[in-house]
């Protein structure tokens, strides 16, 4: 079957972890999600997903801006800019992130790229 690319959840995606709506950010996952922080430890499954989000996501309050969506046969492209605290710190950095959808149109694989080192 033929992935269903979805932007709009994408875009969702950024407003729900700004108003820390995680029950509602892991409803546009599979749970066979894959998400990929080059140079830290991927994450495999629903569990460790969310755990992640729930437990272990260094950046605290901040806001997401949207600067760029590019959509392509399978795959949602973003890049943009986080404002926010991490680790008791305020920060600003700039994002890529790239969400691949299964036929589902669930995100079941996210890689996410920044402009500096992340804890």
């Amino acid at each position: 079957m033929e992935p269903t690319v979805n932007p709009d959840a994408v875009l969702s995606y950024y407003d729900y972890i700004d108003a820390e709506a995680y029950e509602d950010v892991f409803s546009l996952f599979a749970d066979d999600i894959v998400y990929e922080r080059p140079g830290q430890q991927s994450l495999s499954g629903m569990e460790e997903f969310r755990e992640f989000y729930l437990d272990g996501r260094p950046l605290e309050d901040g806001e997401h801006e949207i600067g760029q969506v590019v959509v392509g046969d399978d795959t949602v492209a973003v890049r943009g800019r986080f404002s926010g605290v991490q680790n008791g710190k305020r920060v600003s950095f700039g994002f890529s992130d790239f969400h691949r959808f299964d036929a589902d149109g669930k995100i079941t694989e996210r890689t996410t790229y920044t402009d500096r080192d992340t804890v």
